[in-house]
């Protein structure tokens, strides 16, 4: 990925402290695993055998993904489809299907029994370069399930949310309602992922289209994450009235996820030195272009964690139970990260470039690679969506 620099001029500074004066402390997050045990009466010599047919004792129900504490992959990933052109994003819905979105076709699809079968061709969709169909996501309620989709068209990035019907493995997706319009693109740094968060809003992270004076400018919509409701209105509780703008300082963001207690958590590409995993504060504004990494600069917000470029280059990431997991293009490895902002990888150089991850059932994660898009090196089968079983770490 191209890591280009814009500065922006000294009254920049002036809206960074304007920002963050306003900004509210984050919480503490402390977690960890809990155990119990019961000692268990020792049967008596008189007590009566029990008849054959009596049922036998339901098994102990398993503890909630909260309480096993800092998690783990445990073993080598499963393929669940493979042969994908180019994949960029994992959406799932409440029945246990899978969603993938196609960056340079414009295609979302559904696997079913390892097979990728079209659900429907997002209109408008102008690949190139990093742009394309980028992030996908569902919602299911009331008023109908609905598939929302980003994407780079011929004048700007955008949300767009359509109706899905269907039974799985034969899904169709109805007219095309504009979400979110005029987010600024470019060759690289769209942004590109969406996600509900526990509020019911839908945040979108728009990268600074290779403009860093984007990042620090509430006259843009890029370089920031953004916060609307599911038909696109501004909350009245967002940090800046009228704006979708929900942080700011951002260069290309492409990595949001909520912990149980509604900590939001981001992953960012960073230029030629740092990417991070930053705690988002609403208001807050983490730096970009005026810092990158942690710099301890007045008015700006730090990472709880960085790595080196060649370590990272991050992409989805999916919170489960204690633990964020981060996808790594560049890195070619899969994080784990503890809200205290320790960090192992795993699977390092084995799978290629890593595009997203999200969690599956129980206690599993979905893995997407992207080794087709141009900047990977293909291998057979590439690219492959797996999924991969957590355990408590050590």
């Amino acid at each position: 990925m191209t890591r280009s620099v814009s500065f922006t001029s000294a009254g920049v500074l002036a809206l960074a402290a304007v920002v963050l004066a306003g900004c509210s402390a984050e919480p503490a997050v402390t977690r960890g695993p809990t155990a119990a045990s019961t000692a268990m009466p020792s049967a008596s010599p008189s007590a009566p055998t029990p008849s054959p047919s009596a049922p036998a004792p339901a098994p102990a129900a398993a503890p909630p993904v909260e309480d096993l504490g800092p998690l783990v992959p445990s073993g080598s990933p499963t393929v669940v489809a493979s042969g994908l052109p180019a994949p960029w994003s994992i959406a799932t819905l409440g029945d246990g299907s899978i969603l993938l979105s196609e960056r340079d076709t414009g295609v979302v699809v559904e696997i079913v029994d390892g097979a990728a079968v079209p659900v429907t061709t997002v209109p408008g969709v102008s690949a190139a370069g990093e742009g394309g169909l980028l992030g996908i996501t569902t919602s299911e309620g009331a008023s109908g399930t609905w598939l929302y989709a980003m994407f780079t068209g011929a004048d700007d990035n955008r949300v767009v949310r359509m109706p899905l019907s269907g039974a799985p493995g034969a899904r169709s997706a109805g007219a095309v309602t504009e979400v979110l319009t005029g987010l600024p693109k470019a060759s690289n740094h769209n942004g590109g992922r969406i996600k509900f968060g526990p509020d019911g809003m839908l945040y979108v992270t728009a990268g600074d289209a290779s403009d860093g004076a984007n990042a620090q400018t509430l006259d843009s919509l890029g370089g920031k994450i953004l916060r609307v409701t599911p038909e696109g209105q501004v909350p009245g509780d967002n940090p800046f009235p009228g704006s979708p703008v929900y942080s700011l300082g951002h260069r290309n963001p492409q990595g949001i996820g909520w912990a149980a207690d509604g900590t939001m958590w981001a992953a960012e590409f960073g230029q030629n030195t740092w990417d991070e995993m930053n705690r988002i504060t609403p208001g807050a504004n983490y730096g970009w272009p005026l810092a990158e990494g942690i710099a301890g600069s007045a008015g700006l917000v730090d990472p709880v964690q960085q790595w080196a470029t060649d370590d990272a280059s991050p992409s989805g990431i999916a919170v489960v139970g204690d633990t964020v997991f981060m996808a790594g293009l560049g890195g070619e490895r899969l994080w784990s990260i503890r809200f205290d902002g320790s960090a192992q990888e795993h699977y390092t150089g084995q799978l290629g470039r890593i595009r997203d991850v999200v969690r599956g059932p129980g206690t599993s994660l979905y893995l997407l690679t992207n080794n087709t898009d141009g900047r990977g090196e293909p291998r057979a089968g590439d690219d492959v969506l797996y999924r991969v079983e957590l355990v408590p770490a050590g």
